[in-house]
């Protein structure tokens, strides 16, 4: 039984001040890692590419910069405002900061001229500290016991980084001469090092997912790219805008559906038949 459970259930149900700030009643913030979380995850990191690109061709850099900074921050506030995982919610904040660290990434490299091989260690560096801040303060990087504002705050804080550590290194591998198809090709391999290590027993599960998690990124970056570039630059020409909106239209069909499914909701608190649910896999 983990510390939260039993602090949940002192006896008559009090919690004291000082614990109240580390547990919070009601269900993690985060969905359930299942097969529509990776499918929208990718598909919300190429939306966040060429939607970064499409708003910086329509408005500027400054004013598009300007708009994603102001659409993240008001996401996010929704988000900690929420006291449970709600799909919409959710997903609307990962869009956000997908199209946000698309544009910190781009802001350093064509804005103040830092070099992709600069930037993606800089960006590997500020998330290591991340989860180095996150591992002191809660012994944990896992993402089943975001119930709390300060777990919630890392884990948003890291998730921020991985999608610009992404966004750079994917458009590093693409400039260098892989080119957009060989950098999906990359790391579609890359990403299932971590799975397959992870069913043989030598990677953790927090690990795992975490690896993963990163390179989502690239690939759903390097895929919407592909996609959407003229075919000079090796892509399908079918340019920023249509492959932005039909992503789009993708994500809100799956978050639909989940969000009256209810197939990310953590098992315990499914309404189907009131019961909890026995034993699971190890989890992230």
């Amino acid at each position: 039984m983990s510390a939260e459970h039993v602090l949940d259930h002192r006896p008559g149900g009090h919690v004291p001040g000082h614990a109240r700030d580390r547990v919070r009643a009601g269900a993690n913030k985060v969905p359930e890692v299942t097969v529509y979380f990776w499918i929208i995850k990718v598909l919300t990191t190429g939306m966040g590419e060429t939607a970064s690109d499409f708003l910086a061709h329509l408005f500027g850099a400054i004013p598009a910069v300007g708009l994603g900074g102001l659409a993240f921050v008001a996401s996010l506030v929704l988000q900690f405002a929420v006291r449970r995982y709600v799909a919409w919610v959710y997903w609307t904040t990962i869009v956000m900061v997908s199209v946000f660290g698309t544009m910190a990434a781009d802001v350093l490299h064509v804005g103040i001229g830092v070099p992709y091989a600069l930037s993606t260690p800089l960006f590997l560096t500020a998330l290591a500290a991340t989860f180095a801040l996150w591992y002191a303060s809660e012994r944990t990087l896992s993402i089943h016991g975001i119930r709390t504002r300060r777990r919630e705050f890392f884990y948003w804080a890291a998730v921020l980084a991985t999608f610009a550590l992404g966004t750079a290194a994917g458009d590093l591998t693409a400039t260098t001469g892989l080119g957009y198809l060989g950098s999906v090709v990359l790391f579609a391999v890359a990403i299932c090092v971590p799975a397959l290590a992870h069913r043989a027993g030598v990677l953790g599960a927090v690990t795992a997912f975490w690896t993963a998690y990163v390179l989502t990124r690239p690939l759903g970056a390097s895929i919407a790219d592909w996609m959407a570039v003229p075919a000079s630059r090796g892509g399908l020409a079918w340019g920023l805008g249509p492959v932005t909106v039909s992503w789009t239209v993708a994500i809100l069909g799956f978050v639909a559906y989940l969000a009256v499914s209810r197939r990310d909701v953590e098992p315990a608190v499914r309404p189907h038949d009131g019961q909890h649910s026995g034993g699971r896999a190890a989890r992230p």
